[in-house]
């Protein structure tokens, strides 16, 4: 008699991630089955609803529900977070999200202390460094030496007061105070001295003379005479004016505060972001303030005592300053039971560096100034080897930042976290990446309002004949050009040794379209960020974040809200400032937000559309005023080619805001409305936004880094042609990229190489694209030469 198998286990039925009716941001009323244990890759033009399904709500509604697991006290330090807009999500699974969000630009941040690596450093020097000089705080330079004595009560039983000493040993540098470098201001940017306060010697922006807060409070202290020039001050005069302590004095009445100008200037210009200014506040600090290494501590960061304790010769100074693949070598070489855990976790901590393509770092890099792939990929380094299993990765365009060589590397990582039992969820554009899914969810059609639907789920094979935008792109290869443009002069750089460059010597040609290429750490943003001169006439558009709040929109960030106001205002007699959100013309009720934002402490917070203006953020009297028969808040409600349309011709013809809506509509962004927060703008279409603000600038010479960042197959080609528009009027065009479409289409190719890191830093080849397919000299002319199919 046999046995008969048993019914399947209800357990074994959960196989899926079913979402029901999601409709944030742009999406339509969008129902998916994401099979799980698989890969699934998302795919659609930019700014079509992928990472409002992927990021907005599945991987949103995961982490809410994590959070909701712990105490209400632990909730309240944790970010809040709104349950999605989806009418049904079943089958979640714990989400670990790795996006491209770039890590924060603190001083002291670097790669050790944005990973692990830096922590297990401190314990091992703590342990084994000689001479021995403390805990591993006294490794840190985040950390500063205390020092403190005297009385304490101590209220146990009967009060006693007893003498107490602290001591904390920390390894902070105490002249550059762990940052590395120091700042010197120029005095002669910030007054004029042959002038007196009272003749207006401040040359500081928005330092007006009858200000309180700045020029009256030196002018009215009674530290300095207003009315002498500021080179006939005497010793104590000019110490108290530049350097003078914090003291509170009376002016017209007013109590304020008044300290030096050199401490003043530090707190109010230096202590802020360079990139969150104002473009004549930071030109300003750019002219005013040069950073030098300090030269107490070398640029290491740490004070004396912590670069004197040495393992084998090396100070964790020295650990920290090479490069990571020789940096595992040495760890692997110390031979000491008493801390062999350590040296494990530390080793394989290391080598997933190498493994995930980043072993030219070192650990001493500032995180500020990686790019937003490498960011990216410091940020899955704590995921590899991990034992997790049944967990849902999400990536956001895993690819970015990586040479065409690199990518096969990053997709044996997917598909190991797959292969041990997980769900990979990729947003992706490559179609490298796009061919090893197990499925493929395509969004669109198009991009904004004309997305947020799915146009194709399936295989890959399905998604090559289902005739979607994606499937009939996919495939898309383009080919050599026959001819190149001819040189227009030259651009020498001479000597350039930043960072891993070993004393290159290039000519850059003027007036062609220039590609730079090479593999990722070879030295690309090195030899053209630091080489090229940030003079008058270069144009940069590199990777850094777009900064706004959600009171932000392309209007307000381009400048194009400016002519629009004064268009309404010259039309309506009335002050320009009627017509911004964020000034006069704004709703009282929910100050020119369109909602009313209610905190509910430890619970997500609500937003719903102010009553008052029903969303539309201004008053109703400013409303009744028209300009070519439509209200401001219809105008910001329109799309970059209705604005375009509307703004070019008739009577609300306003050349101005038509030149920027052309910009726009240039790069790609004719979809974008003139009032979506910048806030719900996808890494693409931000880099995209600020590309068409650079094209406003009377630049000969442009560098743009990776402008394929987040494009689709299709939207490739648009961005070529518009490179090729702006070296047909006549400009220089020098482009860092790995995507072999760019490559292929350039006039001059420069490939550094042949590795990364201490390996790259040199030039492997310079010529034509046909001249790197024929020669083959380089990885990037292999890939490019099976690229176009030669």
């Amino acid at each position: 008699m046999t046995e008969r198998s048993p019914e399947p286990h209800a357990a074994d039925s959960h196989d899926l991630i079913r979402v029901l009716g999601a409709r944030v941001n742009n999406l339509k009323d969008v129902s998916v089955e994401i099979p799980k244990r698989r890969l699934t890759v998302f795919t659609g033009v930019s700014g079509s609803g992928k990472s409002s399904l992927v990021f907005g709500t599945i991987a949103a509604e995961s982490q809410r529900m994590i959070n909701e697991t712990y105490s209400a006290f632990v909730q309240g330090f944790m970010p809040t977070q709104a349950r999605p807009e989806v009418d049904v999500l079943e089958g979640l699974t714990t989400a670990i999200i790795v996006d491209q969000q770039r890590l924060g630009a603190d001083p002291r941040s670097t790669v050790g202390t944005a990973t692990d690596a830096n922590a297990m450093l401190r314990i091992l020097f703590s342990r084994l460094g000689q001479p021995h000089i403390g805990s591993p705080q006294a490794f840190s330079f985040n950390v500063a030496t205390v020092r403190a004595s005297g009385a304490i009560t101590v209220e146990r039983g009967a009060r006693k007061a007893e003498k107490a000493t602290f001591t904390r040993i920390g390894g902070m540098c105490v002249r550059c105070e762990g940052r590395g470098a120091v700042s010197d201001i120029d005095l002669t940017q910030l007054y004029d001295d042959s002038k007196s306060l009272a003749e207006g010697a401040f040359t500081i922006p928005g330092w007006k003379s009858d200000s309180f807060w700045t020029v009256r409070v030196y002018a009215e202290s009674g530290f300095v005479d207003p009315d002498k020039p500021i080179r006939d001050y005497t010793k104590k005069e000019l110490h108290d004016f530049l350097y003078g302590e914090p003291v509170k004095v009376k002016v017209d009445g007013v109590n304020l505060t008044y300290e030096g100008l050199i401490p003043k200037i530090q707190k109010s210009f230096l202590s802020k972001d360079r990139e969150g200014m104002q473009p004549h506040i930071r030109a300003f600090v750019d002219r005013a303030v040069t950073f030098t290494t300090c030269p107490e501590c070398d640029g290491t960061r740490l004070s004396e005592a912590a670069r004197s304790s040495r393992i084998g010769g090396v100070s964790i100074a020295d650990a920290c300053a090479m490069q990571i693949s020789d940096l595992a070598g040495w760890v692997r070489g110390l031979d000491e039971p008493s801390v062999a855990p350590l040296l494990g976790t530390l080793a394989h901590t290391l080598d997933s560096f190498v493994e995930i393509g980043l072993g030219y770092l070192s650990l001493d890099r500032p995180a500020g100034t990686l790019s937003g792939g490498e960011a990216q990929r410091v940020k899955m380094i704590r995921h590899l080897g991990s034992s997790l299993t049944d967990v849902t990765y999400v990536f956001d365009e895993p690819t970015i930042g990586l040479h065409p060589h690199d990518i096969q590397r990053m997709n044996n990582l997917l598909l190991r976290l797959r292969d041990k039992g997980n769900t990979v969820l990729v947003v992706e554009h490559k179609p490298e990446t796009i061919v090893i899914a197990d499925h493929v969810v395509d969004l669109g059609p198009g991009a904004g309002t004309e997305g947020g639907t799915v146009c194709f789920e399936g295989t890959v094979e399905g998604l090559r004949s289902g005739g979607t935008i994606t499937g009939r792109h996919f495939d898309d290869r383009s080919t050599l050009k026959e001819t190149v443009r001819t040189p227009k002069g030259t651009l020498e750089i001479r000597g350039a040794d930043r960072h891993n460059l070993q004393n290159v010597d290039v000519d850059i040609p003027l007036g062609v379209l220039v590609v730079v290429t090479g593999v990722a750490g070879s030295g690309k943003s090195s030899l053209i960020h630091g080489s090229i001169p940030r003079r008058a006439g270069v144009v940069s558009v590199d990777q850094s974040a777009i900064r706004g709040s959600r009171r932000s929109n392309p209007a307000t960030y381009t400048g194009l809200l400016e002519p629009i106001r004064k268009a309404f205002a010259k039309a309506n007699g009335v002050k320009p400032a009627l017509f911004s959100a964020n000034s006069e013309g704004a709703c009282p009720e929910c100050n020119g937000a369109g909602v009313i934002y209610t905190d509910l402490a430890m619970m997500a917070g609500v937003a719903t559309v102010c009553e008052e203006c029903e969303g539309k953020r201004f008053q109703a009297s400013v409303l009744e005023y028209r300009f070519g028969g439509r209200d401001i808040s219809e105008v910001l409600a329109m799309s970059v080619v209705e604005a375009e349309e509307f703004f070019g011709a008739g009577e609300a013809r306003t050349p101005a805001a038509h030149a920027i809506l052309g910009r726009l509509a240039d790069v790609g962004l004719g979809y974008l409305s003139l009032g979506q927060p910048l806030t719900t703008l996808s890494g693409g279409e931000r880099q995209r936004l600020k590309l068409a603000t650079h094209m406003a600038e009377k630049g000969g010479v442009y560098v743009l880094d990776e402008p394929t960042t987040g494009l689709h197959l299709a939207d490739v080609e648009q961005l070529l042609g518009l490179l090729d528009r702006l070296v047909d009027s006549g400009k220089s065009v020098i482009v860092i990229e790995h995507h072999q479409a760019v490559m292929a289409h350039a006039d001059w190719i420069i490939d550094l190489g042949p590795g990364a890191g201490h390996d790259g830093g040199r030039v492997v080849f310079e010529g034509t694209p046909a001249d790197l397919v024929a020669a083959r000299p380089t990885l990037t002319g292999e890939h490019l030469a099976a690229y176009v199919g030669t």
